[in-house]
């Protein structure tokens, strides 16, 4: 019988603070317990700006989308595929969760073109160069099923791959997770965050968005209560079926709470 499939994106932010480690390792703990197949994409973009500050390079965003240099691109292999990656792996180790880390090149198991300047959302009306970066085009569903079948965890840095030269790109992890999760069909997709959630007011428990659809993400991203980095991880996740949420990793009990459709943590996305 083939076992229920959770991606989870976990963002660097994460990593930072023990509450979050802990709680994110607990977390995923459950999801093996309860026989979940699990795939971990992860970013790293407080870890990428530190560095970059450190080499003296200005972290560049527009519509909470990172432009990069190949200058930022060595730091940002630096950052995801050395300290971010290492330091997930080390974490589920020690819950005795058996991660393999590798990045989205390794096996190619993210293929992906150049993105072409375009207009995004948050960002007027000016096409953006985005410089190195690519848009996903091909994942190695068949590479990651090995790593499932070998009771692995793969633990991915969002880098991806040109088909046939071998250039590396810088994929956001916020999209690539969408493309991670239609191309395994997961039935459940987690967005992790410090944060935990769409909060009317940040800090205020009470206006957490228990439900996001398109109509309220509209509303939402034109009233600014959406912005930012935000911005594309609501229109992604927009776009995924089976169950969908950007959550905080805190709480033990959260993801399998989501995975039974509960909404008493973060915030469901219902896809278009």
């Amino acid at each position: 019988m083939k076992k229920s499939i959770a991606v989870i994106k976990v963002g660097g932010d994460v990593l930072l603070n023990e509450e979050e480690r802990f709680g994110l390792a607990k977390n995923i703990r459950d999801l093996k317990d309860a026989d979940w197949d699990i795939v971990i994409l992860h970013g790293g973009g407080t870890q990428v700006d530190r560095l970059q500050k450190q080499h003296g390079l200005q972290s560049r965003k527009v519509g909470g989308r990172r432009i990069t240099s190949l200058e930022d691109l060595l730091v940002i292999k630096q950052a995801i595929c050395g300290e971010v990656n290492i330091n997930l792996v080390q974490l589920l180790q020690n819950e005795h969760l058996n991660a393999f880390g590798c990045s989205g090149n390794s096996g190619k198991l993210i293929v992906a073109k150049q993105r072409p300047p375009q207009i995004v959302s948050g960002a007027g009306n000016e096409a953006i160069d985005f410089g190195e970066v690519g848009d996903v085009t091909e994942i190695n569903v068949a590479l990651i099923n090995t790593f499932l079948a070998a009771k692995l965890i793969p633990v991915i840095a969002t880098l991806g791959v040109e088909a046939n030269s071998g250039r590396v790109f810088n994929i956001n992890a916020d999209t690539t997770v969408v493309q991670l999760a239609k191309a395994l069909s997961a039935d459940l997709t987690l967005l992790t965050t410090s944060v935990g959630g769409v909060y009317k007011e940040i800090g205020n428990e009470a206006s957490r968005i228990k439900v996001i659809d398109k109509t309220i993400a509209d509303e939402l991203i034109a009233t600014k209560v959406i912005q930012g980095g935000m911005i594309p991880k609501i229109e992604e996740a927009l776009s995924v079926s089976g169950k969908v949420a950007i959550v905080g990793p805190q709480a033990t009990g959260t993801f399998l709470s989501i995975a039974e459709g509960n909404t008493d943590f973060g915030t469901t996305i219902l896809s278009n």
